[in-house]
């Protein structure tokens, strides 16, 4: 390098040489987010998948062959138990009706005709047992023709949402034709299986939470209800019954609900995921201590279970400590810091950030 550069250089070698020179403590700390570790319930939920059931479902269908001659609702309907849905062309079992109900009228006559001749002993008494024979068995016949009778009309079994009606007035059905369906769908019942393991872990009344992908953001509140008395041998795992609100009909029979049963909550040491520093299997977290200008200190830790947002530690950690939560990527171990806020169910990230950006204006 020719010499006349050299005075040239000279202040920038000297302004490199301060900086390398200065202290750690001179340099500008760096503005971090730190959370309390601190001490909760947690509890480690069964996650399983379920389908949903109609509390009460049935498919009504016809028993007699006829003609449709009334209907009583439209798709949708919500019916109440009893309500008459459906009314088949009944003259003829009518006609029968009739016939028989003066038969009957006739022989109720004989019956007294021979009651008072036998009183005079004006009649053998085998006459008149032989027309109350004929009269209780021409009744017997009025019973059965109003049984069938009933066969031509359909009612609701109990109160709920009708379906989709498959016929029209005027179609000809036959028995078992399939007519509509019924459900129930103010209680809803989710069957989901569980690993044969988890059945000490469970109990009638126990809670959960089921999502569906058509409620994304809505998590409905349920209980078991039973128990199954089998452990399937294929699969180990046994069948769970469990009841599910439904006041305002958004959940259907067939659905696919996400269930996750609450087991019995422990106490735990909870802190941030974003705390986490994750190094291969091994995981750490930066702890700042107050009294040292809030200085970083990396420490490895053990965590267990995993939930949204938060992490449970085994080990590695005490309940109050203060560990890096935002800004773990610009600090080391050793540095100083300056510490921006804490993180609890009344605050977050972007509001203390934004706190800081407006006393830094207010003091510049």
């Amino acid at each position: 390098m020719p010499l006349r550069h050299v005075p040239r250089l000279l202040p920038l070698l000297l302004g490199l040489l301060l900086v390398v020179a200065m202290p750690l403590q001179a340099q500008q700390p760096t503005a971090v987010i730190a959370a309390e570790v601190r001490l909760a319930p947690w509890s480690d939920p069964l996650a399983s998948l379920g389908t949903l059931r109609a509390d009460e479902s049935v498919t009504l269908s016809a028993t007699v062959t006829d003609v449709v001659r009334e209907l009583n609702f439209r798709d949708g309907d919500s019916v109440e138990a009893g309500q008459l849905l459906v009314r088949l062309a009944d003259d003829e079992a009518q006609a029968d009706l009739r016939a028989a109900q003066a038969l009957r009228e006739e022989r109720r006559n004989a019956v007294n005709r021979l009651s008072q001749l036998q009183e005079r002993n004006l009649a053998p008494r085998g006459d008149l047992e032989d027309a109350q024979a004929r009269l209780r068995q021409i009744e017997a016949e009025i019973q059965g023709l109003e049984a069938r009778l009933a066969d031509y009309r359909i009612h609701a079994p109990f109160a709920g949402r009708v379906g989709f009606r498959n016929v029209s007035v005027g179609t000809l059905v036959t028995p078992g034709a399939e007519l509509v369906t019924l459900d129930k769908l103010d209680v809803m019942k989710l069957d989901f299986t569980l690993p044969e393991r988890a059945l000490g872990e469970i109990t009638p009344g126990l809670a959960l939470r089921a999502t569906s992908a058509a409620y994304p953001d809505t998590a409905f509140q349920g209980e078991i209800d039973t128990i199954g008395t089998r452990v399937d041998p294929v699969s180990r795992s046994i069948t769970v019954r469990a009841q599910i609100d439904n006041p305002d009909d958004r959940l259907r029979p067939g659905m696919l609900m996400n269930v996750a049963v609450e087991r019995e909550a422990r106490q735990a040491l909870v802190i941030p995921e974003s705390a986490l520093i994750p190094q291969g299997r091994r995981q750490f977290v930066l702890t700042l201590e107050p009294s040292d200008e809030h200085r970083v200190t990396r420490r490895e830790i053990t965590i267990g279970a995993r939930r949204q947002g938060e992490v449970e530690v085994l080990d590695g950690l005490d309940a109050g400590q203060l560990v890096v939560a935002h800004g773990t990527e610009r600090v080391r171990d050793g540095q100083p810091t300056r510490l921006l806020g804490i993180l609890d169910e009344s605050t977050s990230v972007p509001e203390l950030l934004r706190q800081d950006r407006d006393d830094a204006g207010a003091n510049g």
